[in-house]
């Protein structure tokens, strides 16, 4: 005997413990100063997205430069920063939209809405970050957009899945809610005999 469901009332706890993952993983790229490093030795140059940083070969102390100081610097981490903003507050939101019994779905679906515009942001500053820097900051030697910049494009990426689910969540309302009974799929007549 199988019984076939789209969700469980119980797991809907799973969509913001992803948002949770992804301001995690926002929290990381915003502090981290991995968004490009030098790709081998000598390493000369990393960045983070407030400042960048260079040395000389046989220096081991990093002068670092605001990039606060270009407009497009300033653009890169106003945009991802706003975005991030927005999905601490989807977060909230989430996690009252799920706690109580009454569940709200087209509360759920302006969630899934928000999440949207908070992609969009974080793209925004995720692109304008490395086609400025790589025009304007004097790169040496081989660099590479490390983990920090990918920890940034995790987060991007999780919210766009959860955003798809939030916004498709409130057609499934009664699975979702349990109110309906669940079908259950028998391979033979023979097997079921107390069904006739």
């Amino acid at each position: 005997m199988v019984v076939c469901g789209l969700a469980c009332w119980r797991c809907r706890w799973l969509l913001p413990l992803l948002l949770g993952l992804a301001i995690i993983m926002g929290i990381i790229a915003l502090a981290g100063r991995g968004w490009l490093e030098s790709e081998s030795e000598p390493y000369v140059h990393q960045a983070s997205l407030w400042e960048s940083c260079t040395r000389g070969q046989e220096d081991l102390n990093w002068n670092c430069e605001s990039l606060m100081d270009y407009g497009w610097g300033r653009a890169a981490a106003a945009t991802y920063l706003v975005g991030f903003v927005i999905l601490v507050i989807c977060f909230a939101l989430a996690v009252i939209a799920f706690s109580i019994e009454i569940l709200r779905f087209n509360f759920v679906r302006g969630i899934g809405g928000l999440l949207f515009v908070v992609a969009a942001f974080q793209i925004i500053g995720l692109v304008i970050y490395p086609v400025k820097f790589a025009e304007e900051i004097p790169l040496t030697g081989d660099n590479m957009f490390s983990w920090a910049y990918g920890f940034g494009w995790a987060s991007t990426v999780v919210v766009i899945g959860c955003a798809f689910f939030f916004c498709c969540l409130p057609n499934w309302e009664d699975e979702v809610l349990g109110n309906i009974k669940p079908t259950y799929y028998y391979s033979s007549p023979e097997r079921a005999p107390y069904l006739n």
